[in-house]
């Protein structure tokens, strides 16, 4: 949720009359220059009433100079009490405030950044080439260890990043430490020494309840300066994180989260931070529901890079299942009414826990914790969630103790746990993809960036049915399985009759399977056979003679300009 570029438009009415008049002052109320309080999470665009007054014109728009119409102590008096989190606003004679005497408003706020990324997206239809760069702006705020905090999404396929701090005119450049794109969150960090000056880490709450009321502060679409933006809690449960393709634990709000608004912090009324601003729903139905990561997922990713020195993901327990709230089907398997437990459907075959479990094997509880008939565990008071919450507070290689029915018999399996390797991968952690060209024929590997590119936003409708179910339902029977495809046709003399395949897949190469890319490359370069035989789906095949395609390559990719036949990992 970048914030896009800025178009020029008109002055306002109140910015045009403050050029007529310089002269004129006003109640300040924006949120750099007033005290917001984040216990009332007031609205920052409103004057106080009992200290405004009417302008009076005085012809084409000019007005007289007004002061502020509350006195001097009163104004003192609403803003001392605040807990001691800003400095008074020094009262004058002639009404109008020296902003030099203003301190910092709200310690917490100035701890919120502005993140301005430029963006270099591989093209992945033409994988040899990048999409053209465009920049965006975002939300950020610093934590302890001279750390930057904001969304994956804001700073996805960087080719620069810069941070500014609230009240300043200065950018910074970052380097980007870490980036997590399953729990969408990114860790940057600056080397300029002043950038850190002045500035107190955030620090973090605990988990919020329902109506818990929580302020939302970051850099939106609609202006330029920072933005306050006020709510409830309105659920809490595991959801569907669009950018990472996976379901972790998420906070819902009724506050409102816009473009710009990504990384931006999310405090409670004590003004600790208790999540990340990342996601909302755009639906005609639907009304103000944005999206928070909660602190548990926050606190997950620092110590997953605090730990291993690097980011290493969220690990899954690598199992289907299936909910057992049927009485018949309960009894069938063998389970008594003192039994409650979900039903394992499939086991991913490169899941550690696939030498152990098998399918039918009914999961009682996951580290102590007894699984419901429908898959949930007890949460907190009056309140109940997925299972996969308890996986997902666990570390890659860390072990659980899992308690399964198996033919009525109960055992007991310590379980290695490791993160999801899929056959159509949610994404290739920032890499360029992975092509080979031969005989102007481009191979590459099937994820969920090139369905995108293929098929756009919509592809989980608009992508082949074969393509769409492998991506869906398919399991990689070993780490290095891939979903190899013939993506186009380059169209030469060599391959006439062939140029109308499309994203259709490569299953075998003379009579031999294809088990990824690389393995096609290393059979199609050392072969020394008179033909090229590929075998594809729907029973089709290609047939070449190997000389004339190896040599009819060369004058492709010239034609085309292409740099080289193979990416550089084929190398």
């Amino acid at each position: 949720m970048e914030k896009p570029s800025r178009k020029r438009g008109r002055k306002s009415k109140n910015a045009a009359d403050a050029e007529a008049n310089p002269n004129l002052t006003t109640t300040a109320t924006s949120a750099d220059d007033v005290v917001a309080s984040l216990n009332t999470a007031a609205d920052t665009t409103k004057t106080d009433r009992r200290g405004s007054k009417r302008h009076r014109k005085t012809g084409k728009g000019k007005s007289d100079d007004v002061g502020i119409g509350a006195s001097p102590d009163r104004r003192a008096s609403r803003h001392s009490d605040h807990n001691g989190d800003c400095d008074i606003v020094t009262a004058v004679s002639d009404g109008a405030p020296r902003w030099e005497t203003v301190g910092k408003v709200v310690p917490s706020m100035d701890a919120v950044v502005k993140v301005f990324c430029v963006h270099t997206e591989p093209n992945f239809s033409l994988p040899w080439q990048r999409k053209r760069q465009y920049s965006s702006s975002s939300s950020g705020f610093i934590i302890g260890g001279r750390r930057v905090l904001t969304n994956a999404h804001s700073v996805e396929h960087h080719t620069q990043v810069k941070v500014k701090k609230r009240g300043s005119d200065t950018k910074y450049l970052a380097t980007v430490l870490a980036i997590g794109t399953e729990c969408d969150i990114a860790m940057l960090t600056v080397s300029d020494d002043e950038f850190w000056e002045g500035i107190s880490p955030l620090e973090f709450g605990d988990l919020p309840a329902l109506q818990d009321a929580v302020t939302v502060v970051g850099y939106p679409i609609g202006g330029d300066t920072i933005s306050v933006t006020s709510g409830v809690v309105s659920r809490i449960e595991i959801l569907s994180y669009v950018h990472g393709s996976t379901e972790l634990l998420g906070l819902q709000i009724d506050a409102a989260i816009n473009s710009g608004n990504s990384g931006g912090p999310a405090f409670n009324d004590k003004g600790e931070c208790v999540g990340i601003a990342f996601q909302s729903l755009k639906h005609e139905d639907a009304e103000n529901i944005g999206y928070v990561i909660p602190t548990p997922v926050i606190m997950h990713f620092i110590r997953d890079y605090e730990k291993n020195g690097e980011y290493t993901g969220f690990p899954i327990l690598g199992v289907e299942w299936q909910k057992m709230e049927n009485p018949d089907l309960r009894m069938s398997i063998g389970m008594g009414n003192e039994h409650k437990g979900v039903r394992i459907k499939r086991i991913e075959p490169t899941a550690p826990e696939s030498n152990v479990l098998c399918p039918s094997d009914v999961i009682l509880s996951f580290d102590g914790v007894n699984v419901a008939n429908d898959g949930t565990v007890p949460f907190r008071h009056g309140e109940r969630i997925g299972f996969s919450y308890l996986v997902s507070q666990k570390y890659t290689g860390d072990k659980a103790l899992v308690k399964i029915l198996r033919s009525s018999k109960i055992y007991e399996f310590n379980i290695k746990l490791a993160t999801h390797k899929r056959l159509v991968p949610a994404h290739i952690g920032g890499k360029p993809p992975s092509y080979y060209i031969v005989a102007g024929f481009v191979f590459t590997a099937v994820s969920v960036p090139y369905l995108r590119s293929e098929y756009g936003k919509d592809y989980d409708f608009d992508a082949p049915v074969k393509l769409l179910d492998k991506h869906l339902h398919a399991m990689a029977q070993s780490v290095d399985e891939q979903l190899v495809v013939v993506s186009q046709v380059l169209v030469a003399d060599i391959n006439i009759g062939y140029e109308e395949l499309v994203n259709t897949q490569v299953l075998a190469f003379n009579n031999k399977p294809v088990k990824n890319l690389k393995s096609l490359v290393d059979m199609v370069e050392s072969c020394n056979e008179e033909f090229l035989k590929f075998d594809l789906e729907y029973e089709q095949i290609v047939v070449l003679r190997t000389k004339m395609a190896k040599d009819a390559t060369r004058d492709i990719l010239l034609t085309h300009c292409i740099p080289s036949a193979m990416s550089d990992d084929l190398k």
